[in-house]
């Protein structure tokens, strides 16, 4: 098999897999011009769909992913999809968004680097952005996301559905486009990024950033990637998705097979912690990840809105919340805030897990419970 030139980026050429693509441009030179100032003079959006848009376009369900998924959020591993739907239990004939019912179209976000413009997505001069890619925010994805929607002939989401980064973009749909969702469920977030998240985001870029393979963020087409940067992003990006009672339960003080940390060996959660590392830095672009993780640091609902309690007083959406137990990422307490200011005083559905923040992706049936409710008649 043959090595893609830049291996965590899929590039035009590549086997598309399920992805489909439009391109948002604009007269003007400027298809989007982000809240930083910068802006992109046209903007491919890689997304796939399930089931069919029936003809009044009323029964189009928009489903957000998180920040290392993409557009394949139902469907076998496959040509172009290394790895099978990240919520192939939620998604299908007769399941909690069911495409008997729903037509259901899943984007690559904006920055992300499986077909959605990215620092790894070439530039007007062929070469890939790199340091040149905008700085950009949660606000900026959903503008994008907006322009897919027309292109698709959807006014209006029947439903707006996501958790973590995911979530971010379902409140922002839901304030900065009050009239084109009609429900909405939002997993394991808040409305804007805590001290501790931004704190635990800030490292894993700079992890990045130290490797020397990073080369400024202009790495692409040379013979190294800041593979152990991302590496090790990724591994304090798993302790916290995680909780420490399951990684007690799972690894305590093991060591790992064969070695001994009392003679330079590592103990088993060691292990585990490199094996999530490097199976993300085959997958996923450095770049990609920084862009992303400072785009989830500036998550502020009330930016410019005259504060958070206000911008969630004007969303029209029949919002459903949910939040997991054992969460130490994205506390309950940031759930229930949600719930208080939104419209309607509806209160919090509590998943139960022992597998943290991760939980919104390996808790499928509790999951797919409150997916059903909230989209249901």
């Amino acid at each position: 098999m043959t090595e893609p030139p830049f291996p965590g980026v899929w590039q035009p050429g590549e086997d598309p897999g399920r992805r489909q693509f439009a391109v948002l441009s604009d007269l003007d030179g400027a298809a989007v011009t982000f809240e930083s100032g910068g802006s992109l003079p046209a903007v491919t959006v890689a997304y796939e769909t399930w089931g069919a848009l029936d003809r009044s376009a009323g029964n189009a369900v928009l489903v957000l992913h998180a920040l290392t998924s993409d557009s394949h959020a139902a469907g076998p591993a496959g040509g172009g999809h290394p790895t099978a739907g990240w919520w192939d239990g939620l998604i299908g004939p007769g399941a909690a968004i069911d495409t008997d019912r729903y037509f259901v179209v899943c984007p690559n976000v904006l920055g992300g680097c499986q077909g959605t413009s990215g620092p790894g997505s070439p530039a007007p001069d062929g070469s890939p952005y790199g340091s040149r890619f905008p700085s950009m925010t949660i606000r900026d994805q959903v503008a994008v996301e907006a322009g897919l929607a027309d292109a698709l002939d959807i006014g209006r989401w029947a439903g707006v559905v996501g958790g973590s980064m995911g979530g971010m973009r379902v409140l922002e749909w839901c304030v900065g486009y009050p009239d084109r969702v009609g429900r909405a469920v939002v997993l394991a977030v808040g409305a804007t990024a805590t001290a501790d998240q931004i704190a635990l985001c800030s490292l894993q870029v700079r992890a990045i950033r130290a490797d020397p393979a990073f080369a400024g963020g202009d790495y692409y087409g040379t013979d190294a990637r800041p593979v152990e940067g991302l590496a090790i992003a990724r591994g304090i990006g798993q302790v916290s998705y995680r909780t420490g009672r399951e990684l007690d339960s799972r690894f305590g003080r093991m060591a790992q097979a064969g070695e001994d940390p009392l003679e330079g060996g590592r103990f088993a959660v060691e292990s585990y912690l490199e094996h999530h590392g490097d199976k993300l830095a085959r997958r996923f672009d450095a770049n990609s990840y920084i862009v992303l993780s400072e785009a989830m640091s500036r998550h502020d609902l009330g930016r410019g809105r005259g504060g958070v309690a206000r911008a969630l007083a004007g969303v029209r959406a029949e919002v459903s919340v949910a939040g997991i137990d054992s969460d130490r990422l994205y506390q309950l307490e940031l759930q229930r805030e949600l719930a208080r200011l939104l419209p309607g005083d509806r209160p919090v559905t509590i998943i139960e897990s022992e597998h943290g923040h991760d939980g919104f992706l390996l808790e499928v049936d509790q999951v797919g419970a409150v997916v059903a409710s909230a989209l249901g008649d």
